[in-house]
């Protein structure tokens, strides 16, 4: 089974100024978990996703996102809203999250005192759709023929669980009393979103689990040493998290997964390392389809090697071109990671180097912007949009 796209993308776009202009009224215009938003910026957003699906079919991009308009960062609208969760604004760094988390500690070098999470205080529970409003949005933009060749995406399961100081993801309040249950119940509730969004049209979701990769991080498992914490029961706490979310979808609701190293403003990332600690487990003990990686940089990504491990029948986005730098990359240089990749596969599947291209697509490594404020050194609209007919156009070239 081939990519849904041979030219793919990761979903969130640079936010346009009368979008950022619109938010600038609100207390932090990245706020993470905002449930009171002014009917202004609604209006804004709304306006935002109309041109940014626009400007994607004028231009041929596919697949057809909302740029996460909707979202001040790309986790936002989810947790919060589902019964049993509470937001919390300004939990202190670093003594309410993991000992030498990757993403607190480097906050906490740029200044950062507090950080907000959402905490389960009592049962978990679908109740209405976090997602259906965002998704309806995008697909109310396009004519019915195009919702297919849409994607949506949604945080992963393990987002709060995995910052937050062991034991403190959900309360003596909550009821639970072990983080199977509390992840029984949220699974639920992501199968759900699920069923409700693919009853309403969508036929493609991605979710977004950069925090995997810190399993590839030596600072990540030494600091889960000092707390005690065993990181192989851990990854498969959230590897089965993610099945049990994807047990019951619709078969034709294609799920892929997003794994990077962090995409904060000015080219920031959180951890470095190969995917190979991880590489086995995520191909074979998880239940999606494709898996979207970053591979636009051989020190902070590693090489193609982890990629041995995938096995037939599932697809891997190799993001070669990046979004952290406003450089255009060779076209040649991008077609020849490529084909280093899908010989990989071949050597490793006992198959064909065009058989193995057929499991293999281009992508950038990240979205372009994973907060209203972020967005890679010297990066324009104008230049990602350049970035992503090249990804276009080098695709057509090598799957033609």
């Amino acid at each position: 089974m081939a990519p849904p796209f041979r030219a793919d993308h990761i979903g969130s776009l640079l936010r346009p100024q009368a979008l950022l202009d619109a938010r600038s009224s609100l207390s932090s215009p990245s706020q993470m978990y905002s449930l009171d938003v002014p009917q202004s910026v609604k209006e804004a957003e709304s306006r935002a996703i109309k041109d940014v699906v626009h400007i994607q079919l004028e231009k041929g991009i596919r697949p057809i996102t909302d740029g996460e308009y909707a979202r001040h960062i790309y986790y936002g609208g989810f947790f919060e809203k589902l019964s049993g969760f509470e937001a919390r604004p300004d939990l202190p760094i670093p003594d309410a999250f993991r000992t030498d988390f990757p993403t607190t500690t480097g906050l906490a070098k740029m200044g950062a005192k507090t950080r907000a999470a959402v905490v389960c205080t009592g049962k978990i529970q679908y109740k209405d759709s976090p997602y259906l409003s965002e998704w309806l949005s995008l697909r109310d933009s396009l004519p019915k023929e195009l919702w297919g060749e849409a994607k949506f995406t949604m945080p992963a399961p393990n987002y709060q669980h995995i910052q937050l100081k062991p034991g403190t993801a959900w309360t003596k309040e909550s009821g639970y009393t072990s983080d199977e249950e509390y992840f029984d119940d949220l699974a639920k509730c992501y199968a759900a979103e699920l069923k409700t969004l693919y009853n309403n049209g969508l036929h493609n979701i991605q979710i977004d689990d950069p925090h995997l990769t810190y399993f590839c991080s030596s600072q990540f498992l030494e600091g889960c040493r000092k707390d005690g914490t065993n990181t192989d029961e851990l990854l498969d706490l959230y590897t089965r998290a993610h099945n049990k979310l994807l047990a019951s979808k619709p078969k034709d609701l294609h799920a892929g997964m997003h794994l990077c190293r962090g995409n904060m403003s000015g080219s920031t990332h959180w951890v470095s390392g190969s995917y190979e600690k991880i590489a086995y487990k995520l191909f074979n003990e998880t239940d999606y389809e494709t898996y979207y990686l970053e591979f636009d940089d051989l020190e902070r990504a590693g090489g193609f090697e982890p990629l041995r491990f995938l096995p037939k029948g599932k697809n891997v986005v190799l993001g070669l071109v990046t979004s952290k730098s406003a450089e255009l990359e060779d076209p040649e240089t991008i077609k020849e990671r490529i084909y280093a990749a899908a010989a990989v596969i071949a050597d490793a599947q006992k198959i064909s180097k065009e058989e193995a291209l057929d499991c293999l697509a281009l992508s950038p490594q990240c979205g372009f912007s994973s907060s209203s404020l972020a967005g890679g050194l010297g990066m324009t609209m104008e230049r990602m949009w350049e970035k992503l007919l090249l990804v276009k156009r080098i695709a057509s070239e090598v799957w033609k």
